[in-house]
C-alpha cells in the first residue's frame, strides 16, 4: 500500500510567519553582535578612562602674591597647607597663614647679642632640619612643628612653632669665630652630625647628649678637646676631611652620610667616602666651561644630587657602582638633565615623598620637574625677580614661592608624575643602578622608594610565555590535527577528538598547581631525563614508524589507521628509561649536579619555576583549542578535491601537502592565532608555575611575569586611584590592544588565505 503524499501548502499567512521569524533571527544574530562589539568598546574606554590621569598634567590655582620688604630665607608649611613658617634675615620667625600671605604671630630666633644669621641650609628633607649658620662660626637647628587639635565642631587647629631639637644655645663649629655659610646637618633625637667648611678646612664634627659623650669619647680622631655646651649637647669628634680645592661653596652629605660632596671653584665638586676614615675619591666638573654652579640639593633619599646653573640646566647626579674589574668603584656620573630656561637657577626644593624637585630660576619663573620619568610638568610665572626660596607641603599639594618682593602661595595637583612613555617603555636609569634598565618594582619598604614601572619586562614575560607554550603546543597540535582527519581511522578518530577536546574543560587552575608543586620539582631533580626524552621521543617514532613501514602487510597486526597504537609501548618505554638513566646521566657528564654545571659552563640560571615548566604546562593548555579547529578545518575539505587527488595518482602525502593543507590553511591559521591569544591571556598557570620574577632574559631555565599575572597579583594591593593602581590598568590595556592587534593579523591574513583558495 502505498503512502499518501504530503502537500505542502505555502499559504501567505505561512509566508508572513517565516518571515516574522527569519527577520526575528536576523534581528537577534544582529543586535547579539552589536553588543558584543559596544562590550568591547565599553571595556576599551573604561580602560582608557583609568589610564587617561596618567599622562595628564598639573592642575595650578595661584593665590593673589603678598608684597613683602624683606626676602625669607627659610619657608615651610604643614601638611595642610594651612600655616606656615618664614624665617627672615635678620631672624625674625613669622608664622603666617599660607593661603593669604596673613601673618599670625611674630618671635625671634634665640641669637647671641651681636650676631646675625650668615647662612641658612635645610638637612635632609624627611628630617625636617634647617641648619641656621650665624656670623660667630656658631650653629643653631631648628625643626618646624605643628602641633594640631582639634575644637568646637571638630575644627582643626594647627599651633605652628619654631622647635629647636638640640637646644636654644647655639653649637660651636668654628672655633675662630668666622661665619658660618658653608655647612651641612643630619642627626637623630640625640645625635648631630656636622660638616663644615670651618678654619680654612672641611671638618666632620659629632655632636651628642653629654650623658653619651663619656662612651663616645673613645671614638673620636685626633685629640680633640671635649667641649660641652649648655644645652646638653656634647662635641665628641672633629676630624678634617682631605679637601684639596679652594674655598667651598657648598656641603651636602648624601646616602644614609656615606658620601660628603664638596662644591668649590664655581662648577667643581669634589667627592669623599666619609663612611669610616675620611677618603679622598674624586673631582667632578659639573658644567660646560662657560657656566657655574648656582644651586645644589639632595633629592629626596639623599642618593641623588640636583644641581642647576647659571644657563637654566638643571642636572641629575649620583654614585654608580662599576664592578666590571672585580672590584666594586664608584663614581659620581650625570644621569640626566633638562633646559628649563635661558636664566640662571636660582633655587632648588625636593619633594618630600617623591622623586620631584622644584625650580626657581632668576626669571621669576617656578617649574616642576620629575626624576624618574624625566617630566617638566610645571613651568610657571611668579613675577619679573628672582626666585629666592621655595617649599612645598608634604603632601605636594601646596607650593610656597618667594622672590625679591613678593610671596605667594600655589595650589597644586600632580598625581602621578612618575610615569612617562619613557619610564614605562623605555630604559631609564635608576638611583644607585649600574646603569639604565628595565625594571618593575612597584613597592619597597624604605620611604626612600623610586617607583619602577616599567612595562617592557611584564610585556616581554608575556611574549616569552606564549612563545615557549606555542614551540611546544602548535606543531604537536596541527601535526595531530594532520593525521586525525586524514590518516586515521573513523572509528579511532571518533575516540580521539572528542577525548583531545575534552583536556580543554581542564581548569587552567589546576593545571597551574601541577605545574608549580609536581612537575617543576620533577624536571628539576631529572634534568638530564627531561631532555633525553625530548630528544628520543621523536626518535622513537621515526624509528617505530619505519619499522612499521616495513613491516609485511599480513604481519601487521593493525590496519594503518590504527597505527598509532602501537606508539603507546615504546613511548612509555622512552620516557621510564629516561628517567631512570637521568641520575647516571648527570653524575657521568655534569659532575652530579645539572644546575651548578649550567651556571658555571653557560652562565645560565636555573630556577626551579621557569619558562620550561610554563611551556610544558601552557602548551598542554593549548593543544585542545588548535588541535579542534586545525582538525575540523583539515576534515572539512570537500572531499571531491582529495578523491581527484588521489585518482590523479598522488599519495596520501601528497594530496595533504599540495591541496588539503592549502585549503584549510585559512582555519588552519586562525587556530594557531586563537591558541596563541589563549597563549598570552593566560593567567594562573603562569602565576604559578613561574617564580614571578619581572626580568628580561630568553634563557629558558629563568622565570618571568606576565602582564596578566601581573595584574592578578598586585591589583588586591593597589591603593584605588594610585599611580600603582593606573599602572595595573595600562597593563590591561597593553594586554588588550596586544590581543586586538594579534586578532587584526589573523583575520586579515585568514580572509586573503580564503580569497586565495576559497575557489577550489
Amino acid at each position: 500500500m502505498k503512502k499518501p503524499r504530503i502537500a505542502f501548502v505555502n499559504t501567505p499567512a505561512m509566508r508572513r510567519k517565516r518571515e516574522i521569524k527569519d527577520r526575528l533571527a536576523n534581528l537577534t544574530i544582529g543586535l547579539g553582535g552589536v553588543g558584543v562589539i559596544g562590550a568591547i568598546a565599553l571595556i576599551f574606554f573604561y580602560l582608557v578612562f583609568e589610564v587617561w590621569p596618567l599622562f595628564s598634567g598639573a592642575d595650578l590655582e595661584k593665590n593673589a602674591p603678598v608684597t613683602t620688604q624683606v626676602a625669607a630665607l627659610y619657608l615651610d608649611a604643614d601638611e595642610y597647607n594651612e600655616s606656615g613658617i618664614r624665617l627672615l634675615a635678620d631672624g625674625e620667625v613669622q608664622i603666617l597663614d599660607v593661603k593669604t600671605g596673613k601673618i599670625e604671630s611674630r618671635s625671634a630666633l634665640p641669637l647671641p647679642s651681636g650676631v646675625h644669621i650668615a647662612s641658612i641650609q635645610r638637612g635632609p628633607i624627611l628630617s625636617g632640619l634647617v641648619g641656621i649658620g650665624l656670623s660667630n662660626g656658631q650653629l643653631l637647628v631648628a625643626k618646624p612643628k605643628y602641633d594640631i587639635s582639634y575644637g568646637a565642631n571638630n575644627k582643626r587647629i594647627i599651633n605652628s612653632s619654631l622647635a629647636y631639637p638640640y637646644g636654644e644655645a647655639p653649637l660651636t663649629v668654628d672655633r675662630n669665630g668666622a661665619p658660618l655659610s658653608v655647612f651641612y646637618v643630619r642627626g637623630s633625637e640625640d645625635d648631630l652630625r656636622v660638616l663644615a667648611f670651618a678654619e680654612g678646612k672641611v671638618q666632620r664634627l659629632h655632636f651628642s647628649t653629654a650623658g653619651e659623650s663619656s662612651s663616645a669619647l673613645s671614638l673620636s680622631f685626633g685629640d680633640e678637646s671635649v667641649s660641652e655646651d649648655a644645652s646638653g649637647f656634647s662635641e665628641i669628634e672633629r676630624d678634617e676631611l682631605p679637601y684639596r680645592g679652594n674655598a667651598a661653596q657648598q656641603i651636602i652629605i648624601g646616602q644614609d652620610g656615606n658620601w660628603a660632596y664638596v662644591f668649590h671653584d664655581s662648577n667643581r665638586v669634589s667627592v669623599f667616602n666619609v663612611r669610616n676614615q675620611p677618603i679622598y675619591t674624586q673631582e667632578v666638573t659639573l658644567t660646560a666651561p662657560n657656566a657655574e654652579v648656582t644651586s645644589a640639593t639632595a633629592l629626596q633619599g639623599n642618593v641623588s644630587l640636583m644641581v642647576g646653573d647659571s644657563q637654566g640646566d638643571v642636572s641629575q647626579w649620583f654614585m654608580v657602582r662599576d664592578s666590571s674589574t672585580g672590584v666594586d668603584h664608584f663614581s659620581l656620573k650625570k644621569i640626566r638633565s633638562i633646559k628649563v630656561g635661558n636664566s640662571a637657577i636660582t633655587a632648588l626644593f625636593p619633594e618630600e615623598r617623591r622623586k620631584g624637585i622644584l625650580i626657581g630660576d632668576a626669571s621669576g619663573s617656578v617649574s616642576y620637574y620629575y626624576t624618574t620619568s624625566n617630566r617638566l610638568i610645571l613651568q610657571e610665572s611668579a613675577g619679573e625677580t628672582p626666585i629666592r626660596t621655595l617649599a612645598m607641603s608634604a603632601r605636594s599639594s601646596g607650593l610656597l614661592v618667594q622672590s625679591d618682593n613678593a610671596y605667594s602661595f600655589w595650589h597644586m595637583n600632580i598625581e602621578h608624575p612618575d610615569i612617562s612613555m619613557q619610564s614605562t617603555w623605555k630604559p631609564v636609569w635608576y638611583e644607585s643602578y649600574e646603569a639604565p634598565t628595565y625594571t618593575w618594582q612597584s613597592s619597597s619598604g624604605t620611604t626612600d622608594f623610586e617607583s619602577k614601572l616599567s612595562l617592557m619586562p611584564l610585556t616581554f614575560g608575556t611574549i616569552k610565555a606564549a612563545f615557549y607554550a606555542m614551540l611546544l603546543g602548535a606543531p604537536l597540535a596541527i601535526f595531530g590535527a594532520m593525521y586525525s582527519a586524514v590518516f586515521m581511522a573513523p572509528k579511532l578518530r571518533r575516540k580521539v577528538k572528542p577525548t583531545i577536546e575534552l583536556m580543554e574543560a581542564l581548569p587552567t587552575v589546576i593545571l597551574g598547581f601541577l605545574a608549580g608543586l609536581w612537575l617543576a620539582p620533577t624536571i628539576e631533580d631529572n634534568l638530564p631525563g627531561i631532555f633525553s626524552l625530548l630528544i628520543l621521543t621523536p626518535i622513537t617514532i621515526v624509528v617505530v614508524g619505519a619499522l612499521w613501514s616495513r613491516m609485511p602487510l599480513e604481519k601487521r597486526a593493525f590496519a594503518d589507521g590504527w597505527a598509532p597504537i602501537i606508539l603507546i609501548v615504546p613511548l612509555l618505554l622512552t620516557g621510564y628509561l629516561s628517567f631512570v638513566f637521568s641520575q647516571p646521566i648527570e653524575n657521568m657528564f655534569f659532575g652530579g649536579d645539572v644546575r651548578s654545571w649550567l651556571e658555571n659552563s653557560t652562565g645560565l640560571n636555573f630556577d626551579q619555576r621557569n619558562s620550561l615548566i610554563v611551556g610544558l604546562a601552557m602548551g598542554f593548555a593549548v593543544i585542545p583549542n588548535i588541535y579542534a579547529i586545525a582538525e575540523d578545518a583539515l576534515f572539512a575539505v570537500p572531499k571531491h578535491l582529495t578523491n581527484g587527488s588521489l585518482a590523479l595518482g598522488a599519495t596520501q602525502w601528497q594530496t595533504l601537502m599540495r591541496v588539503v593543507l592549502p585549503t584549510a590553511s585559512p582555519g588552519i591559521f586562525s587556530a594557531v592565532m586563537i591558541g596563541l591569544g589563549r597563549a598570552v591571556g593566560e593567567t594562573m598557570i603562569v602565576l604559578m608555575a613561574t617564580g614571578n620574577t619581572a626580568i628580561m632574559d630568553w634563557n629558558i631555565f629563568e622565570g618571568m611575569r606576565t602582564l596578566s599575572a601581573n595584574v592578578a597579583v598586585e591589583m588586591g594591593e593597589a591603593e584605588v586611584g594610585s599611580t600603582h593602581f593606573r599602572v595595573l590598568f595600562l597593563s590591561a590595556l597593553v594586554l588588550f590592544v596586544l590581543t586586538f592587534i594579534l586578532n587584526t593579523i589573523a583575520e586579515v591574513v585568514r580572509t586573503r588565505l580564503r580569497k586565495k583558495y576559497g575557489s577550489l
